[in-house]
């Protein structure tokens, strides 16, 4: 897009050159940031007001503080922070807010310069930093004539929201991949592989099912076996390690509940093994390890019996779900006993090599467009950035782009 026609300094590092014709003005003279107040969680009514702390909608109450719409800036946690409500909010005591007794200029590009002005940098060191409010005046902000800033405030809004829609199909597409993938594995370890695939891999196409007897697996191929998961794989806790014996580099892999996690210069385990996260958020989690490595206490180490496939084996127990059968406790643990219990399906070692070959491909090709997927949306967001600051920034003149918009909306 075209920049304005004429540009002076502003002397304001963040701002560089500004249009000629705009202004340059502390934070102060722009708008008023108001304290927002206590209200507990409890003390809360019901209603359909949001509540607003530092880091956006916390709940709902029956009364705003707020008149209308009202920017909400973070004051203590999320410092620096700024979320737009577009209705009448309640802004508590963690968090200033603007509406439009406190500013003459248009709310929604004070907003939008406010995102842009970084405010968090403007915080007090103390025990919870916060956002302080005399210095945040002091920081100078851009400002445009007030039917240029409705302008911009149009642009921006029409803009971010065409990219908010991208970003929102594209995150749309990454949740159904994911689902797929895992609807994928469910299906492949507990029927068999597809017809196209079984034939490719050499195995018959069109195998019988029989009755299971195990609710969650229903149907196998009959010529599968069931049997308890303990007759499979033997699982053991893997051994302590502290942080500080974890290197960024050396000889042998560390292992545990999420993966990799850095390298030691000794090991526990040589082979072929499937790990398990063994606590808290990690519990059940699901990878395998090959080689030398060290296996940390945060894992339950998985040995395949003889001819089982440790890349099959890994498959099977994602599908499980393995998560749901841990000890509750302040720190939920995995619970052993119970899954050395389950019955599990076990087809014949070279079908198990071939669902794992198929599973690994198709994993990597999912995994490979949600990479995309995530990519692009990380790019759309980084540009919706620079869009927004370009425009309030006056680096572009979004004049003519807004006056179009009005004449579409007619």
């Amino acid at each position: 897009m075209r920049p304005y026609p004429i540009y002076s300094d502003s002397g304001v590092g963040w701002l560089g050159k500004v249009p000629e014709h705009w202004q340059v003005r502390p934070f102060r003279y722009v708008c008023r940031l108001a304290y927002g107040d206590s209200l507990a969680s409890e003390a809360r009514e019901a209603g359909d007001v949001p509540v607003f702390g530092s880091n956006g909608v916390v709940g709902k109450h029956s009364d705003p503080n707020t008149l209308e719409r009202a920017i909400i800036v973070g004051r203590k946690g999320s410092h620096g922070e700024v979320n737009f409500s577009k209705a009448e909010a309640f802004a508590i005591d963690t968090t200033y807010f603007v509406d439009r007794r406190y500013t003459e200029s248009d709310l929604r590009w004070l907003y939008y310069t406010l995102l842009s002005a970084d405010l968090a940098d403007v915080s007090k060191d103390s025990a919870v930093p916060g956002l302080s409010r005399e210095d945040a005046y002091e920081k100078r902000l851009p400002l445009p004539p007030l039917d240029e800033q409705r302008d911009i405030a149009a642009f921006l809004d029409r803009e971010t929201e065409r990219i908010d829609l991208l970003i929102a199909k594209k995150r749309l597409l990454i949740e159904r991949l994911q689902e797929y993938r895992t609807a994928l594995i469910t299906r492949t370890v507990t029927r068999g592989l597809p017809p196209k695939a079984a034939r490719a891999a050499g195995l018959d196409p069109s195998t019988r099912l029989k009755p299971s007897g195990v609710e969650w697996l229903g149907d196998v191929p009959e010529h599968w076996i069931i049997t308890r998961l303990r007759r499979v794989v033997g699982l053991k806790a893997g051994h302590g390690i502290t942080t500080e014996e974890i290197e960024q580099e050396g000889d042998f892999p560390v292992f545990g509940g999420n993966g990799q996690r850095g390298f030691t210069d000794q090991y526990t385990h040589d082979g072929q093994f499937v790990l398990i996260g063994r606590q808290g958020a990690l519990c059940g989690n699901v990878h395998t390890a090959e080689g030398r490595f060290w296996a940390s206490e945060h894992a339950v180490v998985g040995t395949p019996e003889s001819g089982q496939n440790h890349r099959w084996l890994g498959h099977l127990l994602d599908a499980m779900n393995l998560g749901q059968h841990s000890a509750a406790a302040a720190q939920p643990g995995l619970a052993v006993d119970r899954i050395n219990a389950l019955h599990v399906p076990v087809p014949p070692t070279a079908e198990q090599a071939a669902i794992a070959a198929f599973l690994d491909s198709e994993h990597q090709r999912t995994d490979n467009l949600v990479k995309r997927m995530e990519e692009a949306v990380e790019r759309l967001q980084e540009y919706r950035t620079a869009l927004i600051t370009a425009a309030v920034t006056g680096k572009i003149d979004v004049r003519d782009e807004a006056s179009v918009t009005a004449v579409r909306a007619e």
